[in-house]
């Protein structure tokens, strides 16, 4: 091997470009970068020792992500210049050209364009110069991100989910007063924790092909019934822990029918579902005149461990928040290196080949469905010790946002390509936009267009990837 293809693998496993202009570069885009967080840190109010931690951290993150951008344009910068290319662009002469070649960018921002004019026709509070503003520099870094990420061969969608997110931390901070302030980043990350948990078991499930529309009506069930147990006598530990085996046991149920009557997922989950949650409410309002609520108290460290001024060790944190680092950790390791991981790739990506090695499929299918009602079971219980009170209703909105994150994550969902760490991105992609909408006066109905306006395009980009192309 010679000492140029050494050097190559060496920078592309370091994420150091070849090039020191490129380096020096990175590094001064990176400290401006910090240098303006540093200044908002402390226009923000936060003590020194957490602007200097939080200015640290982004130095690391950033000065890291942007080598390993110039990375991955040194390695291909060779192939640009190709033939193919090349008569590529010779058919983009034009505008028959220009459509053909940016027709998912052109359609993304005219929506974009459609969602900006009915908010301004319709809202007045919207009707701003800084508004306009956002709006502009959010078509722009679109722009930026779609062009840009053609180079990626492999995780283009992470690639334009994290821009997507920049842009939206960047347009809401200069948006809105306050938005970076600690009290306000502890709440977007304290929902994403909620969403980001009750997403793991969609994720397993659509990494196989397969949906589960169960999970808000178990955040729901959980959510009464784990109030309804404390509240009969039942120790609040082995309370929670029947109601994540409960959660578990119909997530199994679900994994058996819906194997049984392959294609029929969807239908059956959404079936099972509003079983679940009937029943529990039948349940629960014997002897009682409210149907759907449990009034009780939730103990002590229920509400600690999930409520926004719950505490860590003494550090200001909902112990929530790290519970899902590290659940999130656990699933983003165990996809990529372990077997259970690997079979669940395969099956997703191709079951019939997979099966004739002797995966069992009905096996890993089950198991993944048993994981989701687990981690629905667990978010409804975790939802109970946020609010302080059991409400059927509480999963509602997970119907929708689960799938939502999982799609703007990149996620493929007729299985095979994604994963944990690409949901993540839809999640907080989904949570900080919310945080936005609703700091700039927009009501739930509002956020709900929004984020369909966003999901179009993203199923659009994602579903012409070949390697989903090919499974359709």
């Amino acid at each position: 091997m010679s000492d140029m293809t050494k050097d190559r693998d060496r920078g592309a496993l370091m994420f150091v470009p070849k090039s020191p202009f490129l380096i020096w570069l990175n590094l001064a885009v990176t400290l401006i970068i910090a240098a303006i967080g540093f200044g908002l840190g402390f226009a923000q109010g936060l003590s020194a020792q957490i602007v200097i931690l939080y200015t640290v951290i982004s130095i690391a993150v950033l000065f890291w992500v942007i080598n390993y951008i110039s990375v991955v344009f040194e390695g291909r910068q060779s192939r640009a210049a190709s033939k193919e290319e090349a008569e590529e662009q010779k058919s983009a002469v034009g505008a028959k050209g220009l459509w053909r070649n940016n027709r998912i960018l052109i359609v993304v921002m005219a929506l974009l364009l459609l969602g900006y004019l009915i908010l301004t026709a319709t809202v007045p509070s919207f009707r701003s110069i800084q508004n306009l503003i956002a709006f502009l520099v959010l078509e722009a870094i679109l722009i930026f991100a779609f062009k840009v990420s053609r180079v990626f061969t492999h995780g283009r969608s992470a690639f334009i989910g994290l821009i997507v997110l920049g842009a939206l931390i960047v347009i809401s901070s200069f948006a809105i007063d306050g938005f970076l302030s600690g009290a306000n980043v502890k709440a977007v990350l304290l929902f994403a924790a909620f969403l980001g948990i009750a997403c793991v078991g969609q994720t397993l499930v659509a990494l196989m092909g397969g949906l589960d529309l169960s999970i808000p009506f178990m955040i729901g069930a959980s959510n009464i019934g784990l109030l309804y147990l404390i509240g009969l006598g039942v120790p609040s530990w082995l309370a929670f822990a029947i109601v994540l085996a409960i959660g578990g046991l119909i997530g199994f149920l679900n994994g058996v029918l819906s194997y049984r009557l392959q294609g029929q997922a969807l239908i059956l989950t959404l079936g099972m579902g509003f079983a679940i949650a009937g029943l529990t409410q039948i349940l629960t309002s014997i002897g009682s005149s409210f149907s759907g609520n449990v009034y009780g108290t939730v103990p002590p460290w229920l509400q600690n461990f999930a409520a926004m001024n719950g505490e860590t060790f003494g550090l200001d944190v909902p112990p929530t928040i790290l519970l899902w680092i590290l659940i999130a950790v656990i699933v983003i390791v165990g996809l990529r290196y372990s077997a259970y991981g690997r079979y669940i790739y395969a099956l997703g990506g191709n079951r019939r080949s997979t099966k004739l090695i002797g995966v069992s499929e009905f096996k890993y299918w089950t198991l993944a469905y048993t994981i989701s009602g687990c981690f629905a079971a667990l978010t409804g219980s975790l939802l109970l010790g946020w609010s302080g009170g059991g409400f059927i209703g509480v999963g509602d909105p997970y119907l929708f946002t689960t799938l939502a994150a999982v799609v703007i994550g990149g996620t493929s969902l007729v299985g095979g390509y994604g994963g944990y760490g690409y949901t993540i991105i839809g999640v907080l992609v989904l949570q900080v936009l919310s945080s936005f909408l609703i700091g700039i006066g927009l009501k739930y109905e509002w956020q709900q267009f929004i984020f369909g306006l966003l999901i179009l395009p993203m199923v659009a980009l994602y579903g012409r990837a070949p390697h989903i192309r090919s499974q359709i």
